[in-house]
């Protein structure tokens, strides 16, 4: 009768081992190793684990007269002879395995080597188009916030869209053009972007005014002068008209600097020097339709003085103003009076002691200085950084240096205020001068011994009388 056993760690050796090599075959081919009929064969009936977790198989052993050491050694033979055919197989293919992991590495690095050659080819042939490509691009920066202010017009849905479809289409080629250089001609691109340029230009001119809702990021125009001063354009010039006023630092001095355009101003210093009658006071000098506006220093006087004919046109004194560093901005300075225009013309804002120290806005005449109408707010002149004018409403920022935001609005047309939030990039620390061009949609900032100029975002309501 064939006998049962259990397999434990203490077994005799050679018991182990062939017990182990039966449990090594058992899924494979064990029964072409071992005899076909049952009671010449090992069988497994089942295993187990004990209560220490050590494997426990129960084997029914063939009969003793069939259990001779010649039928045990041919087994053992033919079981090994399959290990060994196994091993062999196994070297095989850790051969190949090698062999091509040898090739792969040795076509990874003749490949990064070809791309390694790619870009320098590239790089070396970008190199003499990547400025004027990067200068259409920062052009194409201060366009695209312009686009969003189109869209709320229903009037010019249509062209609003062609104009969007053409920016997007001029995007797209610059940014197949970092791809394949050469593409498409240089010039033949700049004149696109020009021309969509001096569209968008005039689109904006036949809208109406609009709430301030964004600032875009600055773009330092030129690096020059002392830590204060002021630079505009005149909102009013004829077409073709685009000289632009330098005046440095906020007293004491009375040479104003004249640059036949903007691109005189960005690459040379070739200027022409006005001589004023008298110096002026802080950085708050407009220049509004070919005549210079500034505050006498020292005093509460503003002067028109005529640039063409280098005379003094009107002079009228504010009254009650405060001057001489009595209400200045946050900054000082003797930037007590401040002159700005917008799309409603010109603007004095100024503080007295009959409104306790805070911001007073008064509309002006531009020819005879006389003042048209004045609004008394709430807000501290001194607590102010920097203010600005946009389609009749007053626009305070709440400091000069560090993080710089606009958050506070008064609307002269409802006589009412609110606090706002609208934050702006203050690059350079230290904002001496911040007013609005109508004309160009833009804000002039004196920051630092940088000038520099912000898109603004401009948000109309349509009027049912306006469709």
């Amino acid at each position: 009768m064939p006998g049962r056993w259990r397999w434990q760690p203490d077994m005799h050796p050679a018991r182990k081992l062939l017990s182990l090599l039966f449990l090594i075959l058992m899924g494979t081919e064990l029964t072409q190793v071992l005899p076909t009929n049952p009671e010449e064969s090992w069988q497994v009936y089942s295993s187990a684990q004990d209560s220490e977790g050590r494997c426990i198989c129960t084997v029914v052993a063939p009969q003793q007269t069939m259990c001779s050491r010649d039928a045990r050694t041919k087994q053992l033979r033919q079981l090994l002879e399959k290990v060994q055919n196994m091993s062999q197989s196994i070297e095989v293919l850790d051969r190949r395995t090698q062999r091509d992991l040898q090739y792969v590495e040795k076509m990874e690095n003749q490949m990064k080597g070809l791309e390694s050659k790619f870009k320098q080819v590239e790089e070396s042939h970008k190199q003499h188009l990547a400025r004027q490509f990067k200068a259409i691009k920062a052009k194409m920066d201060e366009l695209r916030p312009l686009i969003p202010v189109l869209e709320e017009y229903k009037a010019d849905a249509k062209l609003v869209l062609q104009f969007k479809e053409e920016a997007q289409n001029l995007t797209s080629v610059l940014n197949e053009l970092q791809e394949e250089i050469g593409a498409y001609d240089y010039d033949e691109l700049q004149s696109r972007v020009s021309n969509l340029e001096e569209r968008l230009r005039a689109c904006m001119q036949k809208l109406a005014c609009g709430k301030l809702t964004g600032i875009s990021d600055p773009v330092t125009v030129k690096t020059s002068g002392s830590r204060f001063g002021s630079w505009m354009t005149d909102p009013l010039a004829p077409e073709g008209d685009n000289r632009v006023w330098y005046m440095d630092g906020y007293h004491n001095n009375r040479f104003v600097r004249e640059y036949k355009s903007m691109v005189d101003f960005m690459n040379t210093d070739n200027f022409t020097s006005h001589r004023l009658p008298h110096p002026w006071s802080g950085t708050g000098q407009v220049v509004y339709n070919g005549s210079i506006y500034f505050n006498k220093f020292q005093s509460h006087i503003i002067i028109r003085f005529d640039l063409k004919t280098e005379t003094i046109l009107k002079t009228r004194s504010l009254d009650y103003a405060g001057y001489n560093n009595m209400y200045h901005y946050a900054w000082g300075g003797h930037s007590d009076i401040d002159l700005m225009v917008d799309e409603s013309g010109l603007w004095a804002v100024y503080a007295t002691n009959q409104n306790a120290g805070n911001i007073v806005v008064s509309r002006l005449d531009p020819v005879s200085l006389q003042t048209l109408q004045t609004w008394n707010t709430s807000y501290p002149k001194r607590s102010a950084g920097e203010a600005f004018m946009i389609c009749g409403t007053l626009y305070v920022t709440n400091g000069y240096s560090g993080g710089t935001k606009v958050h506070y609005a008064y609307q002269t047309n409802a006589s009412t205020y609110e606090y706002i939030d609208i934050p702006f990039q203050n690059k350079y620390s230290h904002i001496s001068m911040l007013d609005y061009n109508p004309k160009d949609r833009a804000l002039y900032a004196w920051n630092n011994g940088h000038q520099i100029l912000y898109n603004v975002t401009l948000f109309h309501v349509i009027r049912s009388d306006e469709l």
